[in-house]
């Protein structure tokens, strides 16, 4: 009883009454994030803010602290597992699983042998993303315009950045790595192997994964953990108090990511990694300078099906929502 009434006034009480179709989707939701996180330079952040879940996973990772543990103290497993919003929880993080496992190959084959119709679909998925979130913006001013442009500056900034030299990997510095990476991760716009590639970590954590360095793993994810419940609470409190401006930024820096996944790039750097070429830096390029076939009506048509899956998705929230 004293369970429940601790329940009722966490803010989590209004998903209480979801049936297996609602977490059905969550899953579906969970599998497209999984997706775009395989894909370096696609966020899953910008999954889950256009599929309507972006603020209730936020909220879902704030609740995982102190006050979670003594609920389990006292009220036992069942009060702590509804206090975190577990079950939305457990179905994003299933799917999220379920994607990585079974679409990684996918993916990388598309990569490898067909870039521009996979970045062009994700291209049209995203530009469709800033129409969306920019949509939920109320009442525009030139502060909220000031902010869209220093976000989309900001963001393109940093797909064009050099990467660091490969010199620091010690542990403070695999610490801050494992940390930044996470929060690029739930921020809309960059993912978190890009940031790790940015920064020179890239290549020490995939050297860790494939000789099961469990110290350098261990300090990665103890970095991501802090991260992830430190930057989290930044977004939310963002959120509660100036969720336009907010919004603002992050449509901007949305907007300001197109440059890293468009179709055509040039490259300018790269590195034999485990015996694989890892492009290290690349510039945007016009289809017609591309070097190689531009597949231009493929890739228009690719990014055509990736807007109208945005609006799809939009559409189906509605009715979801309307119900």
């Amino acid at each position: 009883m004293i369970g429940e009434v601790l329940f009722r006034s966490n803010h989590f009480y209004k998903y209480m009454n979801r049936n297996i179709k609602d977490y059905l989707i969550i899953l579906l939701k969970g599998i497209a994030m999984g997706a775009a996180d395989v894909v370096p330079g696609v966020s899953g952040g910008t999954i889950a803010f256009i599929s309507g879940i972006y603020e209730e996973l936020l909220e879902t990772i704030n609740a995982i602290n102190f006050n979670a543990l003594r609920t389990l103290k006292k009220e036992g497993f069942k009060a702590m597992w509804k206090s975190i919003n577990g079950n939305f929880l457990f179905a994003l993080l299933l799917g999220i699983g379920m994607s990585i496992m079974s679409l990684a190959k996918l993916i990388k084959w598309l990569l490898e042998n067909e870039p521009i119709l996979l970045w062009s679909f994700f291209f049209g998925l995203v530009l469709a993303s800033v129409f969306f979130v920019g949509k939920q913006i109320k009442n525009w001013n030139f502060f909220k315009i000031f902010m869209l442009i220093f976000g989309a500056a900001l963001a393109y900034y940093i797909t064009i950045l050099p990467p660091l030299a490969n010199q620091a990997s010690s542990s403070w510095f695999l610490f801050f790595a494992g940390a930044l990476a996470i929060c690029a991760m739930i921020l809309p716009g960059i993912s978190g192997s890009f940031i790790l590639l940015l920064l020179g970590a890239y290549k020490p954590v995939i050297e860790a994964l494939d000789q099961r360095d469990v110290k350098t793993l261990v300090i990665v994810a103890l970095g991501a953990i802090v991260g992830l419940l430190t930057f989290s609470r930044i977004l939310k409190w963002l959120f509660d108090k100036y969720k336009s401006i907010t919004l603002a930024v992050l449509t901007g820096f949305i907007a300001g990511s197109l440059n890293k996944i468009w179709p055509w790039k040039k490259i300018m750097e790269s590195e034999v990694i485990h015996g694989k070429l890892k492009v290290l830096q690349e510039d945007s390029v016009l289809p017609f300078n591309y070097e190689g076939n531009p597949s231009i009506l493929w890739a228009v048509a690719m990014a055509i099906i990736g807007f109208i899956v945005i609006l799809l998705l939009e559409k189906f929230s509605n009715i979801n929502a309307d119900s």
